[in-house]
């Protein structure tokens, strides 16, 4: 099937390309992902350098920040099921060329309003690829939908994890903030090869004859809720995905500056790696966790708990300065939050039916990326008014509570009796 054809949402006249093993599928499908993710994560370790270059202050790196997640929703609320329609490989190559073209112009950028923009290119690209590239690993893994939806968190936390670490590493390199975006360009370009050449697999809802454009229009969000039985694993899912979220928006964005005040440190390579220690112990706990166990009803609210706890103490090493704490507490707060949202997207996964997938997982990444722009904007202008230090430790306090909260929520309800 053709790339042209698939984007035409026509059936195949025949089947042409490159016939792909499944393991192949399955490693573009996450590099996909993971690749894109990388990229809108490379920024983190050079937001304090492009602050002093560009002249703006934290809530610029705030909006900066924000714009990414602020196009990522979007695209997933107006072209979430796009793949159902498309098919997958037609939106992930979609997808592809939108990565190039936010890291682009997020190389070449020379003022606020051009990082935004490429950020917001980047969010589009991850958006579309979403629930594209979670719908195909579930189809190929059609009777093993635990490892489907543990191969997608391996793909977006082990990317979101990755980007700091390779943008303050490839910062250092001659031609500065700018080669991180350039190498990726060039990855994302060498990408675009095999998923051009792939035997696609038809699309699971082509239109009928007249309604192509018409498939393509906003659903209804209410619509991609799952039916009533899910519902509540959907809400804690979310729930616990945006507050995470929250966690990790401050991490990427905020957080350089609080280790650069408690280490000494201005080397983005380092900062990036002490970033990223929260996403990549998220994406280790979640390698960690035993295959083919069952998921307990308890996981959640036990990695809830324990991220509660270590939000707690996250906020004591902010107050006071120790880069000990600060790093214990952010080992601890990745692998609480791996465990909880983990057990939220595997219950979610595995209770709706396969042609809802990628509708239902766009829209919980809808409300989990949420958790990213709108308390990372809040922050952001509070931090003008009392400073890196105070803000700091009151975002982290109130989501160490919502946490807490959270977890006594989503403990299992007792069976009733007759």
């Amino acid at each position: 099937m053709t790339l042209i054809a698939e984007l035409r949402m026509r059936a195949p006249a025949a089947r042409t390309g490159w016939d792909a093993t499944r393991t192949m599928r399955l490693v573009l499908s996450g590099a996909v992902l993971f690749l894109l993710l990388v990229g809108a994560n490379l920024a983190t370790p050079l937001y304090a350098g492009l602050q002093q270059r560009l002249g703006y202050g934290s809530f610029g790196t705030a909006v900066a920040f924000a714009s990414y997640v602020v196009a990522l929703v979007g695209v997933l609320v107006s072209a979430g099921h796009w793949s159902d329609h498309l098919g997958r490989r037609a939106a992930m190559v979609l997808a592809v060329l939108l990565g190039i073209a936010g890291s682009a112009v997020f190389a070449s950028a020379g003022s606020l309003v051009q990082l935004c923009a490429g950020r917001a290119l980047q969010g589009m690209a991850v958006g579309l690829a979403t629930g594209a590239c979670a719908a195909a690993l579930r189809e190929l893994l059609p009777h093993r939908p635990e490892w489907a939806s543990r191969f997608t968190l391996l793909a977006s936390s082990g990317g979101v994890a990755l980007g700091p670490l390779l943008g303050g590493a490839l910062a250092l390199a001659p031609g500065g903030a700018a080669v991180p975006f350039l190498v990726h360009t060039a990855a994302l370009a060498a990408l675009l090869v095999p998923l051009v050449l792939v035997r696609a697999r038809p699309a699971p809802q082509l239109p009928a004859g007249g309604r192509h454009g018409r498939v393509l229009a906003p659903r209804s969000l209410r619509g991609a809720l799952p039916a009533p039985p899910a519902r509540r694993s959907f809400w804690v899912a979310a729930a616990t995905g945006f507050l995470s979220f929250a966690v990790f928006g401050y991490q990427l964005a905020l957080s350089p500056g609080v280790f650069a005040r408690a280490f000494g440190l201005a080397s983005p390579p380092l900062l990036g790696a002490l970033a990223g220690l929260t996403l990549a112990s998220s994406a280790v706990s979640q390698v960690l966790a035993p295959a083919g166990r069952r998921r307990a009803p308890a996981d959640g609210p036990l990695g809830l708990a324990l991220l509660a706890a270590s939000l707690a103490a996250l906020a004591w090493g902010t107050a006071t300065g120790s880069p000990a704490v600060l790093v214990v507490a952010s080992v601890a707060a990745g692998a609480g939050q791996g465990t909880a949202f983990r057990a939220g997207f595997d219950a979610v996964a595995g209770s709706v039916p396969a042609e809802e997938h990628a509708r239902t997982v766009s829209l919980l990444y809808v409300v989990t990326y949420l958790g990213s722009a709108v308390p990372v904007v809040g922050l952001g202008a509070i931090v003008g008014a009392v400073g890196l230090g105070p803000a700091a430790v009151g975002f982290l306090c109130a989501c160490a509570a919502a946490a807490a909260l959270l977890a006594a929520t989503s403990l299992p309800r007792p069976a009733r009796g007759r």
